[in-house]
């Protein structure tokens, strides 16, 4: 792995794992490493902004707060840091993760947050490689490569289409 590249996954709750476990699986499927931990917006609100503001001389280059209900963390956590903060939203409680996910969007200016998809694990991870890769020739070459294998997984998988007439072959560009 990259020792010089690290993701920092902070989960809101214990009962957010699930969705920080997805997204230590895409980093580590692209070879980043990364560091997860519980830090709570409104129960340990001295942590959360602690390890925002120690995150970045300890070499993370990236934040994913996961958060549900109000979601409040990864406001915390970019109001404490210049580094880029990416809010996953829970689906948790009654609204089905449209609360987490209105909260995550709706940043006042100054505190800029990138609002994922209601436990949008998979893409918070792609992102933060992404900006990890601005500056890392490699990652970018990795990223295209996972990039291209979905492709062909899809280009595959319209053979298993019975008892429909497919498209023909040439009605797809040629790559």
């Amino acid at each position: 792995m990259d020792k010089e590249h690290k993701v920092g996954i902070v989960m809101g709750s214990k009962s957010d794992l699930d969705v920080a476990k997805k997204v230590f699986e895409t980093l580590q499927e692209l070879d980043i490493e990364a560091e997860v931990t519980i830090a709570s917006a409104h129960r340990t609100p001295g942590d959360a902004k602690s390890y925002a503001e120690n995150a970045r001389d300890r070499g993370i280059k990236v934040i994913i707060a996961i958060a549900g209900l109000s979601a409040a963390l990864p406001g915390v956590i970019a109001a404490h840091t210049s580094l880029p903060v990416i809010g996953v939203p829970v689906n948790a409680g009654t609204l089905g993760g449209i609360d987490a996910l209105l909260s995550i969007a709706q940043m006042p200016p100054g505190v800029p947050v990138a609002a994922m998809g209601i436990e949008g694990a998979k893409n918070a991870a792609l992102m933060a490689a992404r900006i990890i890769a601005l500056q890392d020739m490699l990652l970018h070459e990795r990223l295209c490569d996972a990039g291209l294998k979905g492709g062909q997984k899809v280009r595959a998988s319209r053979t298993s289409i019975s008892g429909m007439p497919l498209a023909p072959e040439e009605a797809f560009a040629k790559e």
